[in-house]
């Protein structure tokens, strides 16, 4: 783990930078395919593989991998964050500025990630008694997060978006 203060300082501005510039390609990706540019999509993916490969190794130099049960609680923690300040805030502040998007794209994720939270909290409770979590499909609605296991709803609860909008995993 790196100790040295501007190292770290260093390393994490690198991790943040790796770590957008994966979503930000991976985004490009997705819009070139929806487009019809299949190589140049695939092409962005593998790069945008590469910038998760370096976001992934900074993250590890700077210690912040830990046991399951640890990172359970950080991503519990970190969307807790979100419902509770983040997001409150931006979706405020949007609506002051009369940012429609934004105000959206604020109300999407902090109701997404109220769901998040409790999943996390569940599933520390499976991990607390060494347990794997049951083998259900995610779902994941592709307009605004919403997540949910085995079966999609007809309207997604948070978006109104269809059932075909939502992706398994």
């Amino acid at each position: 783990m790196v100790k040295k203060e501007m190292t770290r300082k260093f390393l994490e501005d690198a991790f943040t930078g790796e770590s957008k510039a994966h979503m930000k390609y991976t985004i490009y990706a997705e819009d070139a395919e929806a487009q019809g540019k299949k190589n140049l999509a695939r092409l962005w993916r593998a790069i945008a593989y590469a910038e998760f490969v370096h976001a992934r190794n900074h993250f590890k130099a700077l210690g912040y991998l830990g046991s399951v049960g640890d990172n359970l609680e950080d991503s519990a923690a970190g969307e807790h964050f979100e419902i509770e300040e983040m997001y409150p805030v931006y979706k405020n502040a949007s609506e002051f500025q009369e940012e429609k998007e934004a105000v959206r794209s604020a109300h999407y994720a902090l109701e997404a990630e109220k769901i998040h939270e409790e999943i996390y909290k569940e599933a520390k409770k499976h991990l607390e008694t060494n347990e794997d979590l049951e083998d259900k499909k995610v779902y994941v609605c592709k307009i605004c997060g919403y997540t949910t296991f085995d079966e999609i709803p007809e309207k997604c609860p948070v978006c109104g978006a269809t059932s075909s909008q939502f992706e398994e995993f």
